[in-house]
C-alpha cells in the first residue's frame, strides 16, 4: 500500500509517516517511481509505534524495541531493553505521584482548608 492508504488506515498523517521511515521505526520499499510502498504489516507496525509514542518513549527507545516485539527472533539485548522500557516506566509512575501531591496541594488550598506552606496570604487591602 502506498502512504497516503497508509495514512488512512492508521489515522496518521503523511508526515509522521515519513518521519517513521526516516528515524527507522517503518521499513517501506522504494518503488521506480519514488512512491514508498508499505506491506500489510505497516498498519499494526504503525498501531504500536503510536502506543509507545503515546506511553512516553522516544523515538530512540522505540526503534530498540521494535526488533524485539515482532515475530522473527529477536536481534540484540531484549532483557537489557526491557529493563530499559521498566525504567522509563517507573519513571513515568514517579511523575504521576509527584503530580498527584501536588494536584492535592492546590485542591486544599482551593477549598480553603490550607493556604501553601511558608505563604502568607495577601490582605485585601494591598490586592491589586
Amino acid at each position: 500500500m502506498r502512504i497516503g492508504e497508509l495514512a488512512r488506515a492508521t489515522g496518521v498523517s503523511t508526515r509522521s509517516l515519513r518521519y517513521y521511515e526516516e528515524q527507522g521505526l517503518l521499513p517501506s520499499e522504494r518503488l521506480p517511481n519514488g512512491y514508498r510502498e508499505y506491506g500489510e504489516e505497516a498498519v499494526r507496525q504503525v498501531a504500536f509505534i503510536q502506543d509507545l509514542f503515546s506511553a512516553g518513549l522516544s523515538s530512540g527507545v522505540v526503534r530498540e524495541i521494535l526488533p524485539c516485539a515482532g515475530q522473527e527472533r529477536p536481534q540484540g539485548d531484549c532483557a537489557a531493553l526491557l529493563a530499559r522500557v521498566r525504567q522509563v516506566r517507573d519513571q513515568l509512575a514517579q511523575q504521576e505521584r509527584q503530580l498527584a501531591g501536588r494536584r492535592e496541594i492546590l485542591e486544599r488550598y482551593l477549598s480553603g482548608a490550607a493556604a501553601p506552606t511558608g505563604l502568607t496570604p495577601p490582605s485585601p487591602s494591598s490586592a491589586p
